[in-house]
Protein backbone atom coordinates (compact mmCIF):
# COMPACT_ATOMS: atom_id res chain seq x y z
CA UNK A 1 0.00 0.00 0.00
CA UNK A 2 1.29 3.88 -0.89
CA UNK A 3 2.01 5.85 2.04
CA UNK A 4 -1.38 8.10 3.58
CA UNK A 5 -2.61 11.17 1.35
CA UNK A 6 -2.26 14.19 2.98
CA UNK A 7 -3.39 17.99 1.75
CA UNK A 8 -0.01 18.70 -0.48
CA UNK A 9 -1.21 15.80 -2.53
CA UNK A 10 -4.38 18.23 -3.58
CA UNK A 11 -7.10 15.20 -3.50
CA UNK A 12 -10.65 16.79 -4.39
CA UNK A 13 -13.72 14.36 -4.00
CA UNK A 14 -17.24 16.12 -5.25
CA UNK A 15 -19.77 15.11 -2.28
CA UNK A 16 -22.18 14.01 -5.36
CA UNK A 17 -19.42 10.84 -5.28
CA UNK A 18 -19.58 9.28 -1.85
CA UNK A 19 -23.03 10.36 -1.08
CA UNK A 20 -24.13 8.73 -4.03
CA UNK A 21 -27.46 6.31 -2.45
CA UNK A 22 -26.75 4.11 -5.31
CA UNK A 23 -30.45 4.54 -7.14
CA UNK A 24 -30.74 3.91 -10.61
CA UNK A 25 -32.72 3.13 -13.46
CA UNK A 26 -33.37 -0.43 -12.20
CA UNK A 27 -33.27 -0.09 -8.74
CA UNK A 28 -34.19 2.16 -5.22
CA UNK A 29 -31.19 3.23 -3.42
CA UNK A 30 -29.35 0.75 -1.43
CA UNK A 31 -27.76 3.19 1.20
CA UNK A 32 -29.33 6.10 3.16
CA UNK A 33 -28.49 9.72 1.99
CA UNK A 34 -25.44 11.22 3.77
CA UNK A 35 -25.34 14.12 5.38
CA UNK A 36 -22.69 16.61 3.55
CA UNK A 37 -20.82 17.49 7.28
CA UNK A 38 -20.36 14.19 7.26
CA UNK A 39 -18.64 13.36 4.46
CA UNK A 40 -16.43 16.47 5.00
CA UNK A 41 -15.11 14.88 8.27
CA UNK A 42 -14.58 12.19 7.09
CA UNK A 43 -13.11 13.07 3.89
CA UNK A 44 -10.77 14.99 5.96
CA UNK A 45 -9.27 11.76 8.04
CA UNK A 46 -8.35 10.28 4.53
CA UNK A 47 -6.25 13.19 4.21
CA UNK A 48 -8.66 14.76 1.02
CA UNK A 49 -7.30 18.68 0.64
CA UNK A 50 -10.71 19.63 -0.91
CA UNK A 51 -14.23 19.14 -1.75
CA UNK A 52 -16.65 19.67 -4.50
CA UNK A 53 -20.37 19.89 -4.83
CA UNK A 54 -23.49 20.50 -7.22
CA UNK A 55 -25.89 23.67 -5.36
CA UNK A 56 -28.51 20.59 -4.67
CA UNK A 57 -25.66 18.38 -2.87
CA UNK A 58 -25.76 20.53 -0.19
CA UNK A 59 -29.09 22.66 -0.44
CA UNK A 60 -31.99 21.05 -1.41
CA UNK A 61 -33.96 22.04 -4.43
CA UNK A 62 -36.60 24.44 -3.53
CA UNK A 63 -35.52 25.30 -0.20
CA UNK A 64 -36.00 28.56 0.66
CA UNK A 65 -33.39 31.48 1.47
CA UNK A 66 -33.80 30.91 5.86
CA UNK A 67 -32.95 27.51 5.16
CA UNK A 68 -30.31 27.31 2.39
CA UNK A 69 -28.54 29.99 4.94
CA UNK A 70 -28.28 28.25 7.58
CA UNK A 71 -27.65 25.42 5.74
CA UNK A 72 -24.63 26.90 4.57
CA UNK A 73 -23.54 28.21 7.60
CA UNK A 74 -23.46 24.58 8.69
CA UNK A 75 -21.85 23.64 5.94
CA UNK A 76 -19.19 26.06 6.22
CA UNK A 77 -18.40 25.26 9.87
CA UNK A 78 -17.49 22.06 8.60
CA UNK A 79 -14.88 23.53 6.06
CA UNK A 80 -13.42 25.81 9.00
CA UNK A 81 -12.74 22.57 11.35
CA UNK A 82 -11.50 20.34 9.01
CA UNK A 83 -9.28 22.93 6.98
CA UNK A 84 -10.44 21.23 3.75
CA UNK A 85 -11.56 24.07 1.42
CA UNK A 86 -14.15 24.02 -1.73
CA UNK A 87 -11.83 24.23 -5.10
CA UNK A 88 -14.52 23.97 -7.48
CA UNK A 89 -18.57 24.61 -7.48
CA UNK A 90 -20.99 23.22 -10.35
CA UNK A 91 -25.09 23.53 -10.60
CA UNK A 92 -27.32 21.03 -10.85
CA UNK A 93 -29.36 21.65 -14.14
CA UNK A 94 -30.52 17.52 -15.53
CA UNK A 95 -32.51 16.44 -11.66
CA UNK A 96 -35.57 18.23 -11.57
CA UNK A 97 -38.20 17.79 -14.24
CA UNK A 98 -38.00 21.09 -15.56
CA UNK A 99 -34.74 20.70 -17.03
CA UNK A 100 -35.72 17.27 -19.11
CA UNK A 101 -34.94 19.50 -22.70
CA UNK A 102 -32.05 20.81 -21.22
CA UNK A 103 -31.22 24.28 -19.17
CA UNK A 104 -29.06 26.56 -21.33
CA UNK A 105 -30.49 24.50 -24.30
CA UNK A 106 -34.27 23.76 -23.72
CA UNK A 107 -36.98 24.45 -26.41
CA UNK A 108 -38.88 26.35 -23.19
CA UNK A 109 -37.24 29.96 -23.25
CA UNK A 110 -38.99 29.95 -19.64
CA UNK A 111 -36.86 27.21 -18.88
CA UNK A 112 -33.78 28.80 -20.36
CA UNK A 113 -34.17 31.91 -18.04
CA UNK A 114 -34.83 30.00 -14.97
CA UNK A 115 -31.63 28.13 -15.64
CA UNK A 116 -29.84 31.03 -16.24
CA UNK A 117 -30.72 32.41 -13.09
CA UNK A 118 -29.79 29.20 -10.21
CA UNK A 119 -26.18 28.96 -12.31
CA UNK A 120 -25.79 32.64 -12.02
CA UNK A 121 -26.87 32.60 -8.07
CA UNK A 122 -24.39 29.69 -7.70
CA UNK A 123 -21.62 31.53 -9.49
CA UNK A 124 -21.76 33.64 -6.46
CA UNK A 125 -21.55 31.18 -4.02
CA UNK A 126 -18.28 29.61 -5.58
CA UNK A 127 -17.06 33.19 -5.25
CA UNK A 128 -18.43 33.31 -1.45
CA UNK A 129 -16.20 30.12 -0.94
CA UNK A 130 -13.10 31.13 -2.37
CA UNK A 131 -13.48 27.98 -5.32
CA UNK A 132 -11.35 28.57 -8.27
CA UNK A 133 -13.53 26.47 -10.81
CA UNK A 134 -16.93 26.76 -11.90
CA UNK A 135 -17.91 23.39 -13.63
CA UNK A 136 -21.07 23.26 -16.35
CA UNK A 137 -21.79 20.09 -17.77
CA UNK A 138 -24.42 20.32 -19.64
CA UNK A 139 -26.06 16.84 -19.13
CA UNK A 140 -29.94 17.35 -20.64
CA UNK A 141 -28.28 19.70 -23.17
CA UNK A 142 -29.05 17.38 -26.53
CA UNK A 143 -31.56 15.15 -27.85
CA UNK A 144 -32.72 12.10 -28.77
CA UNK A 145 -34.80 13.08 -32.22
CA UNK A 146 -32.36 15.10 -34.69
CA UNK A 147 -35.86 16.53 -35.34
CA UNK A 148 -36.22 17.58 -31.98
CA UNK A 149 -33.61 20.45 -32.38
CA UNK A 150 -32.58 23.48 -34.27
CA UNK A 151 -28.85 22.83 -33.88
CA UNK A 152 -28.05 26.32 -35.12
CA UNK A 153 -29.97 27.80 -32.34
CA UNK A 154 -28.94 25.62 -29.78
CA UNK A 155 -25.51 26.26 -29.99
CA UNK A 156 -26.73 30.01 -30.34
CA UNK A 157 -28.48 29.63 -26.70
CA UNK A 158 -25.47 27.74 -25.45
CA UNK A 159 -23.17 30.16 -26.08
CA UNK A 160 -25.47 32.84 -25.02
CA UNK A 161 -25.80 31.11 -21.48
CA UNK A 162 -22.02 30.52 -20.85
CA UNK A 163 -20.71 34.01 -22.44
CA UNK A 164 -23.45 35.53 -20.19
CA UNK A 165 -21.91 33.65 -16.74
CA UNK A 166 -18.49 34.46 -17.91
CA UNK A 167 -19.06 37.88 -18.72
CA UNK A 168 -21.11 38.11 -15.04
CA UNK A 169 -17.73 36.77 -13.43
CA UNK A 170 -15.51 39.23 -15.03
CA UNK A 171 -18.46 42.19 -14.28
CA UNK A 172 -18.01 41.30 -10.23
CA UNK A 173 -14.62 40.31 -10.51
CA UNK A 174 -14.39 37.09 -9.31
CA UNK A 175 -11.35 35.57 -9.23
CA UNK A 176 -13.09 32.28 -11.19
CA UNK A 177 -12.95 30.44 -14.39
CA UNK A 178 -15.68 28.12 -16.33
CA UNK A 179 -14.81 24.42 -17.00
CA UNK A 180 -17.11 22.84 -19.99
CA UNK A 181 -17.24 18.92 -19.10
CA UNK A 182 -17.84 16.87 -22.35
CA UNK A 183 -19.89 13.89 -22.17
CA UNK A 184 -21.00 11.95 -25.39
CA UNK A 185 -24.96 10.92 -24.44
CA UNK A 186 -26.38 9.95 -21.11
CA UNK A 187 -29.32 10.95 -19.99
CA UNK A 188 -30.24 12.49 -23.60
CA UNK A 189 -29.45 10.32 -26.38
CA UNK A 190 -26.91 12.51 -27.89
CA UNK A 191 -25.43 15.05 -25.59
CA UNK A 192 -23.88 18.66 -27.23
CA UNK A 193 -20.31 18.87 -26.96
CA UNK A 194 -19.51 15.84 -26.72
CA UNK A 195 -15.84 15.25 -26.49
CA UNK A 196 -12.67 17.36 -25.70
CA UNK A 197 -12.45 18.42 -29.47
CA UNK A 198 -15.67 19.58 -29.42
CA UNK A 199 -15.10 21.70 -26.58
CA UNK A 200 -12.48 23.10 -27.54
CA UNK A 201 -13.76 24.02 -30.83
CA UNK A 202 -16.78 25.65 -29.14
CA UNK A 203 -14.45 28.01 -26.78
CA UNK A 204 -13.21 29.51 -29.90
CA UNK A 205 -16.27 31.22 -30.55
CA UNK A 206 -17.10 32.66 -27.40
CA UNK A 207 -16.87 36.47 -26.33
CA UNK A 208 -15.18 35.38 -23.34
CA UNK A 209 -13.54 32.27 -24.01
CA UNK A 210 -10.39 33.35 -22.00
CA UNK A 211 -12.05 32.65 -19.12
CA UNK A 212 -13.26 29.37 -20.56
CA UNK A 213 -11.48 25.92 -20.37
CA UNK A 214 -12.14 22.05 -20.34
CA UNK A 215 -12.79 19.66 -17.30
CA UNK A 216 -12.53 16.36 -19.08
CA UNK A 217 -13.91 13.10 -17.04
CA UNK A 218 -11.97 9.86 -17.70
CA UNK A 219 -15.12 8.01 -18.39
CA UNK A 220 -16.96 10.38 -20.76
CA UNK A 221 -13.73 10.20 -22.96
CA UNK A 222 -13.95 6.55 -23.08
CA UNK A 223 -17.66 6.10 -23.35
CA UNK A 224 -16.71 7.40 -27.24
CA UNK A 225 -13.91 5.15 -27.43
CA UNK A 226 -11.51 8.38 -26.92
CA UNK A 227 -8.05 8.58 -25.21
CA UNK A 228 -8.47 10.21 -22.34
CA UNK A 229 -4.55 10.86 -21.87
CA UNK A 230 -4.38 12.28 -25.33
CA UNK A 231 -7.82 14.77 -24.52
CA UNK A 232 -5.86 15.84 -21.11
CA UNK A 233 -3.11 16.82 -23.40
CA UNK A 234 -5.02 18.68 -25.92
CA UNK A 235 -6.71 20.54 -23.80
CA UNK A 236 -3.13 21.06 -21.84
CA UNK A 237 -1.40 22.23 -24.92
CA UNK A 238 -4.10 24.48 -25.39
CA UNK A 239 -3.81 26.34 -21.93
CA UNK A 240 -7.80 25.06 -21.31
CA UNK A 241 -6.97 22.26 -19.01
CA UNK A 242 -8.61 23.78 -16.10
CA UNK A 243 -10.05 21.11 -14.13
CA UNK A 244 -10.40 17.10 -14.47
CA UNK A 245 -12.64 14.22 -13.77
CA UNK A 246 -10.66 10.61 -12.63
CA UNK A 247 -12.80 7.73 -12.55
CA UNK A 248 -12.75 4.00 -14.24
CA UNK A 249 -14.32 3.11 -16.94
CA UNK A 250 -14.41 -0.49 -18.81
CA UNK A 251 -14.88 0.41 -22.73
CA UNK A 252 -17.57 1.84 -24.50
CA UNK A 253 -20.82 1.55 -22.53
CA UNK A 254 -22.87 3.61 -19.84
CA UNK A 255 -21.24 5.55 -17.91
CA UNK A 256 -19.83 3.41 -15.17
CA UNK A 257 -18.15 5.84 -12.51
CA UNK A 258 -15.93 3.28 -11.32
CA UNK A 259 -12.68 3.53 -9.05
CA UNK A 260 -9.97 5.60 -10.37
CA UNK A 261 -7.07 2.38 -12.14
CA UNK A 262 -10.44 -0.25 -11.38
CA UNK A 263 -11.43 0.08 -15.26
CA UNK A 264 -8.43 0.46 -18.11
CA UNK A 265 -5.84 0.76 -15.90
CA UNK A 266 -2.85 1.33 -18.48
CA UNK A 267 -4.29 3.95 -19.37
CA UNK A 268 -4.81 5.31 -15.95
CA UNK A 269 -0.96 5.14 -15.42
CA UNK A 270 -1.00 7.07 -18.81
CA UNK A 271 -2.94 9.46 -17.51
CA UNK A 272 -0.67 9.81 -13.95
CA UNK A 273 2.27 9.75 -16.32
CA UNK A 274 1.03 13.27 -17.88
CA UNK A 275 -0.37 14.79 -14.82
CA UNK A 276 2.74 14.02 -12.81
CA UNK A 277 5.88 14.06 -15.10
CA UNK A 278 3.96 16.24 -18.12
CA UNK A 279 5.35 16.23 -21.41
CA UNK A 280 8.78 15.02 -22.11
CA UNK A 281 9.33 18.00 -24.02
CA UNK A 282 8.17 20.50 -21.12
CA UNK A 283 5.47 23.25 -21.69
CA UNK A 284 2.42 23.66 -19.54
CA UNK A 285 1.87 21.47 -16.67
CA UNK A 286 -2.05 20.55 -14.74
CA UNK A 287 -0.82 21.39 -11.18
CA UNK A 288 -5.04 21.37 -9.73
CA UNK A 289 -6.81 19.42 -7.62
CA UNK A 290 -6.77 15.52 -8.60
CA UNK A 291 -10.06 15.12 -8.34
CA UNK A 292 -12.33 11.84 -8.63
CA UNK A 293 -15.81 11.58 -9.76
CA UNK A 294 -16.78 8.21 -9.03
CA UNK A 295 -19.92 6.70 -7.72
CA UNK A 296 -19.52 4.12 -4.88
CA UNK A 297 -21.06 0.66 -6.44
CA UNK A 298 -24.57 -0.16 -5.17
CA UNK A 299 -23.35 -3.06 -3.94
CA UNK A 300 -21.81 -1.09 -1.34
CA UNK A 301 -22.41 -0.79 2.52
CA UNK A 302 -21.55 2.92 4.24
CA UNK A 303 -18.18 1.35 4.98
CA UNK A 304 -17.82 0.51 1.65
CA UNK A 305 -18.65 3.68 0.57
CA UNK A 306 -15.42 4.95 2.63
CA UNK A 307 -13.30 1.84 1.24
CA UNK A 308 -13.89 3.23 -1.98
CA UNK A 309 -13.10 6.59 -1.41
CA UNK A 310 -9.61 5.34 0.08
CA UNK A 311 -8.95 3.12 -2.89
CA UNK A 312 -8.85 6.18 -5.37
CA UNK A 313 -6.44 7.27 -3.45
CA UNK A 314 -4.15 4.66 -2.99
CA UNK A 315 -4.49 4.13 -7.07
CA UNK A 316 -3.84 7.53 -8.04
CA UNK A 317 -0.79 7.15 -4.99
CA UNK A 318 0.52 4.03 -6.62
CA UNK A 319 0.30 5.26 -10.14
CA UNK A 320 2.40 7.99 -9.42
CA UNK A 321 5.30 6.46 -7.63
CA UNK A 322 5.06 3.87 -10.71
CA UNK A 323 5.06 6.67 -13.32
CA UNK A 324 8.11 8.82 -11.49
CA UNK A 325 9.95 5.62 -11.67
CA UNK A 326 9.33 4.97 -15.55
CA UNK A 327 10.86 8.39 -16.07
CA UNK A 328 13.47 7.96 -13.68
CA UNK A 329 14.45 4.52 -15.15
CA UNK A 330 17.76 5.13 -17.24
CA UNK A 331 16.43 2.24 -19.67
CA UNK A 332 13.33 4.03 -20.38
CA UNK A 333 15.03 7.36 -20.87
CA UNK A 334 17.61 5.28 -23.23
CA UNK A 335 14.08 3.77 -25.30
CA UNK A 336 12.84 6.94 -25.49
CA UNK A 337 15.99 8.43 -27.22
CA UNK A 338 15.86 5.38 -29.66
CA UNK A 339 12.05 5.52 -30.42
CA UNK A 340 12.54 9.19 -30.90
CA UNK A 341 10.50 10.52 -28.69
CA UNK A 342 12.92 13.31 -27.94
CA UNK A 343 13.75 14.02 -31.39
CA UNK A 344 9.76 15.10 -32.31
CA UNK A 345 10.27 17.91 -30.08
CA UNK A 346 12.53 19.55 -33.10
CA UNK A 347 10.90 22.01 -35.22
CA UNK A 348 10.73 20.92 -38.59
CA UNK A 349 11.49 23.87 -40.46
CA UNK A 350 15.21 24.97 -38.49
CA UNK A 351 15.12 28.53 -36.48
CA UNK A 352 16.02 30.79 -39.49
CA UNK A 353 15.05 27.96 -41.80
CA UNK A 354 12.04 29.54 -44.49
CA UNK A 355 10.27 26.86 -46.84
CA UNK A 356 11.92 28.24 -49.57
CA UNK A 357 15.33 26.82 -47.98
CA UNK A 358 13.45 23.29 -47.29
CA UNK A 359 11.97 22.99 -50.87
CA UNK A 360 15.26 23.89 -52.10
CA UNK A 361 16.95 21.80 -49.89
CA UNK A 362 17.74 18.49 -52.43
CA UNK A 363 18.53 16.20 -49.75
CA UNK A 364 15.15 16.39 -47.60
CA UNK A 365 13.40 15.16 -51.07
CA UNK A 366 15.09 14.63 -54.63
CA UNK A 367 18.38 13.27 -53.28
CA UNK A 368 17.01 11.33 -49.76
CA UNK A 369 16.93 7.88 -50.13
CA UNK A 370 13.39 6.79 -49.21
CA UNK A 371 13.77 3.33 -49.06
CA UNK A 372 16.73 3.59 -46.29
CA UNK A 373 14.68 5.95 -44.34
CA UNK A 374 11.51 3.69 -44.65
CA UNK A 375 13.92 0.74 -42.45
CA UNK A 376 14.14 2.84 -39.61
CA UNK A 377 12.33 0.61 -36.59
CA UNK A 378 11.08 2.72 -33.68
CA UNK A 379 11.12 0.06 -31.05
CA UNK A 380 7.43 1.60 -29.42
CA UNK A 381 6.71 -2.14 -28.38
CA UNK A 382 9.58 -2.59 -26.57
CA UNK A 383 8.85 1.30 -24.90
CA UNK A 384 5.66 0.22 -23.97
CA UNK A 385 7.03 -3.36 -22.29
CA UNK A 386 9.20 -0.74 -20.27
CA UNK A 387 5.52 1.09 -19.38
CA UNK A 388 3.94 -2.28 -18.46
CA UNK A 389 6.71 -3.13 -16.23
CA UNK A 390 6.47 0.00 -14.57
CA UNK A 391 3.06 0.11 -14.25
CA UNK A 392 2.80 -3.56 -12.95
CA UNK A 393 5.83 -2.41 -10.32
CA UNK A 394 7.90 -4.96 -12.00
CA UNK A 395 10.84 -2.74 -12.46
Amino acid sequence: MARKATPEDKFSFGLWTIGWEARDQFGDATRPALDPVESVHQLAKLGVAHVTFHDDDVVPFGSDAATRDAILARFKGALDETGITVEMVTTNTFSHPIFKDGAFTSNDRRVRRYGLRKVVRNVDLAAELGAATFVMWGGREGAEYDSAKDLKAAHDRYREGIDTVAGYIKDKGYDLKIAIEPKPNEPRGDILLPTVGHALAFIAELEHGDIVGLNPETGHEQMAGLNYTGGLAQALWSNKLFHIDLNGQKSIKYDQDLVFGHGDLFSAFGTVDLIENGFPSGGPRYDGPRHFDYKPSRTEDMAGVWESAAANIQAYLILKERALAFRADPEVQAALEEAGVYELAQPTIAEGETLDDLLNDRSTFEDLDVEDVAKRGFHFVRLNQLALEHALGAR
